[in-house]
């Protein structure tokens, strides 16, 4: 960016009087510009340290949700030799995980009814 100033200015106030020997045009010039600065002051960042404060976080489980979970299994129990199987037992069927109270479903319930008294026959 540049800026041009003149030097040089000139006043003519056209005035036609006389003035008993004082002139009537006026010449003015800047023959020095004054000093300019111009700038900003140094600007000073005051960087703090950073603190990170430890956070407290912590995740239970308040009660273990009543749930049945059925899976089934094949369980492989084998004798082998030499990557030749000899013998082999498998264990085939479903396990369950149970984590609410146990109430039998109706298909696992065992009722336990007191014998009947059979009348016998007479013989007599």
């Amino acid at each position: 960016m540049s800026l041009n100033i003149p030097s040089h200015f000139d006043l003519d106030l056209g005035l036609d009087l006389d003035l008993h020997g004082i002139p009537t045009n006026y010449s003015f010039a800047i023959t020095q510009l004054p000093k300019i600065n111009v700038g900003l002051d140094p600007m000073t960042f005051k960087v703090e340290p950073l603190e990170i404060k430890p956070l407290d976080m912590s995740f239970r489980l308040k009660e273990i949700p009543s749930v049945r979970v059925h899976f089934p299994v094949d369980y492989r129990v084998a004798v082998g030799f030499l990557g030749i199987e000899l013998a082999c037992v498998r264990l085939c069927g479903q396990s369950q995980v149970i984590t609410e109270p146990y109430v039998p479903n109706p298909c696992e319930r065992i009722d336990t009814v007191p014998p009947r008294d059979i009348p016998q026959p007479d013989r007599g």
